[in-house]
């Protein structure tokens, strides 16, 4: 295959910024494009072109068609298609091939497998990768639902059969719960992927959440960049990712390392990948999904392995062979990642848009922030409610939390409420100290802790106030 020489960036934000960055270390021009509320995205003013994308802002950046036409007329070679949005639409991959454009990202035929949570179960179930037991088809019918529930045991979780991100997924502990469960889930799935359709599986309780970064190429070759504990989450939604986990057994490492790599094998995967998983308290190994995309939590992996992931990504899209071999791979220290996001801790986590009146980051060895914002920029209300991704690295777990507690001290945005005092919280909790976390983690902390809107930068204006304050009494003084 040809070299990518022009990139068209189907995406907005921190990862169409990322991409730009990678783009022009391998000598590659970027192509960006913004909807109409994001004309004042940093990202518009990085890439070499942009364009606009008129109508609806969240439409948009969904019409594929109308996406690869332009991508055509503006002579880009290749696309990549970021995280969310079109990223695991398989009619889209397909549709650049047709259009004979470089797609970087897996093959149409992998998306199809992996978007269908279903086919995916049953597949990796195929080539050896321990699964929940649950159904093996999508169901859209209450009372067989109710059945099937019934001999797998409550409690069972519902989950859309068409999509992810926690949308239309609903735990039920008991009998009484289900036919009100299933409804709400089935609703909000086809509210959300355009089909009511699920599946159940049998609930696991405490789990961690456990996943692996995969990159394999069109030769066959397919390594590991170790594991992410994604464990932290609110509303089935991830807020805190860390490579490599504080706390797993050595064994059940290598086992998610072994199947992982052998199961991409097998089926031929192409491109970077992440195989997520539920460990148990028995250290028992079931998988859930497979995301056929770059990570929002990719920094991490990064970080620890010295890999740039979007780099290697654009490169497999080009025809070339891995550059190193699984041997060749060292990890080094902790990384983790708080996704900073405009929501308020005191309204139940509301997103919350608006204009950053102020924005001052964290620095110092071993902090990375991926983040489009800046001083004066108003976040839309059309889009996810992220604001930005603070990563912090240590040789060991405790230097770590160490400096994720100092990075997260100095990080001030005012104008919108924000996550970070959840953050503070967090990393100054005993058992995040210790790596004791499962995915009901903040179900149970959250009420414990201080999460008053008192924001670091108001405090430190009032010390800056104060000296001032006392500098002017200074020189009123008349010393002799």
């Amino acid at each position: 295959m040809k070299k990518i020489a022009k990139g068209w960036i189907a995406n907005r934000g921190k990862i169409a910024l990322r991409i730009i960055r990678a783009c022009k270390e391998l000598s590659i021009k970027s192509v960006a494009i913004f909807s109409e509320v994001d004309v004042e995205g940093i990202w518009v003013r990085k890439a070499d072109e942009c364009y606009p994308i008129m109508g609806d802002p969240l439409a948009a950046y969904l019409e594929y068609e109308r996406i690869i036409d332009l991508a055509i007329k503006a002579s880009c070679d290749a696309i990549h298609p970021g995280y969310g949005f079109l990223s695991e639409n398989a009619e889209f991959a397909k549709a650049c091939e047709d259009k004979g454009i470089i797609f970087i990202g897996p093959k149409a035929e992998h998306i199809a497998l992996f978007g269908d949570k279903m086919a995916s179960k049953v597949a990796m179930k195929k080539v050896g990768v321990p699964v929940l037991e649950g159904t093996d088809e999508p169901i859209t019918d209450k009372k067989e639902g109710a059945k099937i529930a019934g001999q797998i045991g409550f409690p069972i979780i519902i989950k859309a059969a068409f999509g992810g991100g926690g949308r239309g997924m609903r735990i039920v502990k008991n009998a009484k719960q289900f036919d009100e469960m299933f409804e709400s889930a089935t609703n909000e799935a086809k509210k959300y992927f355009g089909k009511g359709d699920v599946f159940i599986e049998k609930y696991v309780e405490n789990p961690r959440h456990i996943e692996i970064q995969i990159i394999a190429d069109k030769y066959g070759n397919v390594v590991h960049l170790g594991e992410r504990d994604c464990s932290i989450q609110r509303r089935h939604q991830k807020v805190i990712e860390i490579a490599p986990s504080p706390r797993l057994n050595p064994e059940t490492r290598k086992e998610l390392y072994r199947i992982s790599t052998k199961a991409m094998f097998k089926l031929g995967y192409e491109s970077v990948g992440t195989v997520e998983f539920l460990v148990d308290e028995a250290d028992n190994i079931y998988f859930i999904e497979m995301n056929t995309r770059v990570q929002v939590e990719h920094p991490v992996t990064e970080i620890i392995s010295g890999i740039d992931i979007i780099q290697r990504m654009i490169e497999i899209a080009e025809g070339d062979k891995l550059i190193f071999l699984q041997e060749e791979i060292n990890f080094r220290g902790y990384a983790i990642e708080f996704r900073i996001n405009a929501e308020n801790p005191q309204h139940n986590f509301m997103p919350s848009a608006g204009t950053i009146t102020n924005y001052i980051t964290p620095g110092g060895p071993g902090i990375r922030l991926d983040s489009s914002a800046y001083a004066g920029y108003t976040i839309p209300p059309n889009y996810d409610s992220m604001v930005g991704k603070l990563i912090v690295w240590a040789l060991d777990w405790e230097g770590a939390v160490k400096k994720a507690s100092r990075a997260l001290d100095e990080f001030y945005i005012d104008g919108i409420p924000t996550n970070i005092p959840l953050h503070r919280e967090i990393v100054k909790d005993i058992d995040f100290i210790k790596g004791y976390m499962t995915t009901n983690y903040l179900d149970k902390k959250t009420e414990l802790f201080n999460l008053k809107a008192v924001d670091s930068l108001a405090q430190e204006n009032e010390k800056v106030s104060y000296l001032a304050s006392m500098i002017k009494k200074i020189k009123n003084l008349n010393f002799r």
